[in-house]
């Protein structure tokens, strides 16, 4: 069911080095500027509506939509979660989206490979916007094609490189879709949800996501890494130096020696590299696998991962402190003569030197 994951997460690396670049040559992008401005604030749908997207397009929206085409997995979470779902006509229906009550009149839009996009079918369904994640921009072709032949309103949507941007991303679905409200509460709740989780830690545990056993990660820039973090979890990527979504040195890892491996849960066991099985969490089995769904895709379902991420950071700092604690009763224990406490220890020391001396 996973064998196009290897294609996903190439996806995802290629566009993470891409999507910069085209921002860069289009200026800021008025619709993230625009929900950036409303994250503390109620969006209001108003029409005629007018963003830029990641693409430096102006899409423009007359009203509100009645039917919407969610290009990627990461809009369908997103449009379902602020209560747009009867709006959605067509959506990659695969194992990216099975955790989605799919409604009956939405249309598998994806090709047999279960991750391109069905150009024609997303065309015939004539959808009155189309919401495309900036991962779209990786089929080569297919905004222009959708764009440009058949006179389709697309939105591309800004890439999500930390929870803030997931946040934005939310908002700006709202608006195209004319599900103010329902952004609005999403919002919230994540923020109430992520509020409510204080990491119960003196020292926050290191965490290695392996991603794939060629070593990919996640590291800053990307909001995965804002996940591990505010689970109350250091990253061990950005110590070795990864930005953005990239491959980190086994070597690096052994050295790094992180409390723990996180990985996606369609794996039966973490993917690492050989070296990184020597290390200590790997040996004692201190991996979290998590829905990989949630955590690769950049929707409200990240609080899902923060919540879980939180609660093994939590066990396994307790853990690590148990065995402190028995670590420094050992070597107590190792000062005194084996069997009695520190008192009997030096009355028996005393006796033995008294006897000495009477010997002499």
């Amino acid at each position: 069911m996973r064998t196009v994951l290897s294609v996903f997460v190439v996806l995802l690396v290629a566009t993470a080095a891409f999507a910069p670049a085209v921002a860069a040559g289009s200026g800021a992008a008025v619709g993230t500027d625009g929900a950036s401005a409303q994250q503390d604030a109620d969006l209001e749908c108003e029409y005629p509506l007018e963003l830029t997207d990641a693409t430096g397009e102006t899409v423009t929206i007359d009203e509100p939509p009645e039917e919407i085409v969610a290009l990627q997995p990461s809009d369908a979470q997103t449009t379902y979660a602020i209560g747009a779902e009867a709006k959605v006509v067509g959506m990659p229906i695969s194992q990216y989206t099975d955790y989605l009550e799919v409604e009956d009149h939405a249309t598998d839009i994806s090709q047999d490979d279960g991750s391109s996009v069905d150009s024609e079918q997303v065309i015939d369904l004539e959808p009155d916007v189309v919401i495309a994640a900036n991962t779209a921009l990786y089929q080569e072709g297919l905004i222009e094609q959708l764009r440009d032949e058949a006179g389709l309103t697309v939105y591309v949507v800004d890439q999500a490189t930390s929870i803030d941007d997931v946040y934005d991303n939310v908002a700006v679905t709202g608006q195209l879709a004319g599900e103010c409200e329902g952004a609005n509460d999403t919002i919230e709740d994540m923020k109430e949800r992520l509020d409510a989780i204080e990491p119960d830690v003196d020292e926050a545990p290191t965490a290695y996501y392996a991603m794939g056993d060629d070593g990919t990660t996640a590291g800053p820039g990307t909001f995965n890494h804002d996940v591990l973090e505010a689970a109350g979890l250091e990253n061990i990527a950005e110590e070795a130096g990864v930005e953005g979504w990239g491959e980190i040195d086994p070597e690096s890892v052994v050295d790094a020696d992180p409390d723990l491996i996180v990985y996606p849960d369609y794996q039966d066991e973490p993917p690492v590299p050989d070296a990184v099985e020597s290390t200590a969490a790997y040996q004692n089995g201190n991996t979290v696998a998590v829905n990989d769904n949630f955590m690769s895709q950049p929707g409200p379902m990240i609080v899902e991962i923060v919540e879980s991420l939180a609660q093994a950071a939590e066990e396994q700092a307790a853990e690590a402190e148990e065995e402190d604690e028995t670590s420094a009763d050992g070597e107590e224990s190792e000062e005194t003569i084996p069997g009695f406490g520190a008192p009997v220890a030096v009355a028996a020391a005393l006796a033995a030197v008294g006897a000495l001396a009477r010997r002499r």
